[in-house]
């Protein structure tokens, strides 16, 4: 589990007291020469339209506003970590690191801009700089769940499978109904051939799930189970998980997930498998009914 980036985008954007605007102007706003109070309230207002615009996923409307504030008020940390934000999460990689370097610049001591820039350093592979980065606002900051969690994922990235291991622990007994930490453990012991270690780990975490991103460790889980010799439970778990959400039946899709080779290759084959691809093609078309006019 790691595409989580919008989540924890919007996230720490709420977190950023930027005040939220009841309105939004749908046009760039004409501004009239103003003094430095003004500029500031200005610029204020346009990232509080940026975060709304952000929220409704409509992120060209809202990185424009975000930048006119960024020239309104140059000197405020607020715009350049909101700008930076929103290129993260239009995966505008290079110019979210820019802005959020900006940002760090002119207020260093800001956990939330070092675990942006992080996710930044992580979504351009440069695992080195996003391991540093977010040890930074850790040690601001220390035992944030996600941004801990993040860093386990820079630590398997890096091969460093331990360290990983480590501060998925650390991020999971920080909030127990955090249970993506569990998954990503489930991952490496599944890889290192500890099948019934990475099952206990995927049952904890498919108790702890509330929402659909439980299709990942049900379809491990049913993965795990079925190379076990429960053919059925595991079908049946399979079955469960691709109804939750079909894009755990692409394999591209596991693999930015950091699905490993091991379980990568059991996956292939158990997708395969005719009630699997019967529960796919099922999936496939719900998904475009849901998405046709009516």
């Amino acid at each position: 589990m790691y595409k989580r980036i919008a989540l924890l985008f919007t996230i720490l954007l709420l977190n950023s007291g930027i005040a939220k605007r009841p309105a939004i102007a749908y046009l760039v706003p004409h501004l009239p020469n103003l003094d430095d109070r003004q500029l500031e309230r200005e610029g204020n207002d346009l990232l509080g339209e940026s975060i709304q615009l952000a929220q409704l996923q409509q992120f060209d409307l809202a990185i424009t506003r975000a930048k006119l504030a960024t020239q309104l008020i140059p000197k405020n940390p607020d715009a350049w970590s909101v700008l930076g934000g929103l290129y993260l999460a239009d995966n505008k990689t290079d110019l979210s690191i820019a802005a959020l370097q900006k940002a760090k610049a002119l207020e260093p001591k800001e956990s939330a801009i070092w675990f942006r820039l992080g996710n930044a350093y992580f979504q351009k592979k440069d695992y080195s700089k996003a391991i540093e980065s977010l040890q930074s606002g850790l040690a601001i900051k220390p035992n944030v769940p996600g941004a801990l969690f993040d860093l386990g994922n820079a630590y398997l990235m890096s091969g460093k499978k331990t360290d990983a291991i480590a501060t998925y622990e650390k991020a999971y007994a920080q909030d127990k109904k955090f249970w993506y930490p569990l998954n990503n453990i489930g991952l490496i012991k599944y890889e290192a051939g500890d099948i019934n270690e990475a099952i206990r780990l995927w049952k904890l975490s498919v108790a702890a799930a509330t929402d659909s991103n439980g299709a990942e460790p049900k379809l491990a889980l049913a993965v795990a189970t079925y190379q076990k010799g429960d053919k059925e439970q595991g079908l049946k778990l399979g079955e469960a998980a691709i109804k939750l959400d079909n894009r755990y039946g692409n394999i591209t899709f596991l693999k930015e997930n950091l699905w490993g080779d091991r379980l990568i290759t059991d996956t292939q084959a158990f997708l395969e498998l005719p009630r699997m691809k019967a529960a796919l093609a099922q999936g496939r078309s719900t998904q475009a009914e849901e998405k046709s006019p009516r």
